[in-house]
């Protein structure tokens, strides 16, 4: 291929993708300057109430040559051919894909494409739709919750812009952030800083006294109007809201700083410390109040639950999107259906991919759940809920690797192109409730006329299995964002 066609950069030139351990820079002069930069640019922007935006300039300084680009800019005009298609809905065989500008330009037979137009030969394999993980946490995937309680902030958002990329390498093109201080790290990516997936970010989870998003710790009560906010409050990751008033004040902060969508807790957790499973968070007038707030601005609320109850309340205020509820019964799965609300599963089984817990309550806990997940796909399919896909991975630094396997075994539930239709064009149709806050208003997760260019060429056949996406590093051949080539082995095959 001409070299002006060439990827954006190059990943045989960098560590984490030619197996290579890199010397270490620990300790060097330049990360010494660098941790020093970043503390200080964080007091001096805390105390003008920026603190979370000040990283977004930071990461330019401290990230490997070959990976920065001053800004993205789409590639050369391009054609892939000899391919198989998917998408996003079904295969389609006899089809080139025209790139133009970061999107897709057509859809032609190869004949019919202009005979100046640059061509890659994607050697008869599928091409598929970049994915989507509609349940991600950008910036607390990757780190254990002591870390996220414990550490610099500016090790968090660097640890953070790592796993972005290695996102980005695993084929996730785009994420739903639902929930931590993400707006930095999606600035720098756009920016073309650093290399990662596209982020949707809801900013701060918000969440009442004692909910599951309150991370304080018991000798941090009682609070006073005048005690200070929390450690996790103040980075971003969650925020404590009681009554209208306050949901309110909370719900229009995150859309000042750039949410696309709202995360609100609506029920316990199986992880939590404090709250049970089966506590149902919010009052319904509280719920509503953040409702009516994102519709204000032309988007929606979502909510972590589990339970009917909290749901049922949920859904009457108008939330649009349940995240998770494994413990839902017939009737509330049916009010889903009814109000066309979106309900976001991951596939909790209690199984290799699982977060283990050292006490008997929340082991129960995820048994529940786990028990739960297998109804619940079923009621899912039964009564025709529209259903997103994803993975939920949260202070688990050894399971973000997973994030395609736990795609892969929804075939269980699913045949293979209904699964991969539902990370790609389903997920896609999701990010799209966020309407004018929608931060890339262009079709995604569809192979289309005018839809973004967030392509994968695989190795594996997606009719009969998704085990390909387990092994991303051998079976990805090909990853493209907007049009930009970020991997390419293509040219190495035989």
């Amino acid at each position: 291929m001409h070299p002006k066609h060439q990827m954006a950069f190059n990943p045989s030139t960098t560590a984490s993708h030619s197996g290579a351990a890199p010397a270490c820079q620990c300790g060097s002069l330049l990360l010494v300057r660098f941790h020093q930069r970043i503390m200080n640019e964080l007091t001096r922007r805390a105390l003008l109430g920026g603190s979370l935006t000040a990283l977004a300039g930071l990461f330019s300084g401290l990230i490997s040559p070959q990976l920065v680009a001053a800004h993205p800019t789409p590639s050369a005009p391009l054609a892939l051919t000899h391919l198989r298609l998917f998408d996003g809905e079904r295969l389609h065989e006899g089809q080139a894909i025209w790139i133009e500008n970061g999107k897709i330009r057509a859809l032609l037979a190869e004949n019919a494409l202009p005979a100046d137009l640059a061509r890659l030969d994607c050697q008869g394999k599928t091409v598929i739709p970049g994915l989507i993980d509609a349940h991600w946490h950008t910036t607390l995937a990757a780190i254990t919750q002591a870390q996220a309680m414990t550490a610099d902030l500016g090790y968090v958002h660097l640890v953070a812009g790592r796993e972005a990329e290695r996102t980005l390498m695993r084929g996730f093109t785009s994420v739903r952030d639902v929930g931590g201080p993400a707006f930095a790290l999606k600035r720098a990516i756009d920016e073309g800083l650093i290399p990662g997936p596209r982020i949707y970010p809801a900013g701060a989870m918000i969440s009442q006294t004692s909910g599951h998003g309150d991370f304080r710790l018991r000798h941090e009560l009682p609070r006073s109007p005048l005690s200070p906010l929390a450690i996790t409050e103040q980075a971003g990751v969650a925020v404590i809201a009681d009554g209208e008033a306050e949901v309110l004040r909370r719900t229009r902060e995150q859309l000042m700083l750039g949410a696309s969508q709202i995360k609100l807790m609506a029920g316990g957790g199986v992880a939590s410390s404090y709250d049970p499973l089966d506590s149902v968070q919010f009052s319904e007038r509280e719920l509503r109040a953040a409702v009516e707030a994102a519709a204000d601005w032309g988007t929606y609320v979502m909510t972590h639950v589990y339970t009917s109850a909290g749901i049922q309340r949920a859904l009457r205020a108008g939330v649009r999107s349940i995240e998770h509820g494994q413990l839902a019964d017939e009737e509330t799965v049916r009010m889903m259906a009814d109000q066309g609300a979106w309900w976001s599963l991951q596939p909790f089984l209690q199984d290799e991919d699982s977060n283990v817990y050292p006490d008997e309550a929340r082991r129960a806990s995820q048994a529940q759940v786990a028990q739960g997940t297998l109804r619940a796909y079923e009621l899912a399919q039964r009564f025709g809920v529209a259903t997103a896909w994803g993975t939920d991975v949260l202070f688990n630094p050894q399971n973000t690797q997973t994030q395609g396997r736990q795609l892969a075994k929804m075939t269980r539930f699913y045949s293979p192109l209904t699964a991969l239709k539902m990370a790609t064009a389903d997920n896609g149709a999701l990010l799209g409730l966020s309407g004018p806050r929608n931060p890339y208003p262009a079709p995604l997760g569809r192979i289309e006329a005018q839809a973004w260019a967030d392509l994968l060429v695989v190795e594996g056949d997606p009719e009969r299995s998704l085990d390909f996406l387990s092994d991303p590093e051998r079976n990805l051949r090909l990853i493209m964002k907007g049009g930009q080539i970020y991997k390419n082995t293509l040219s190495n095959s035989a």
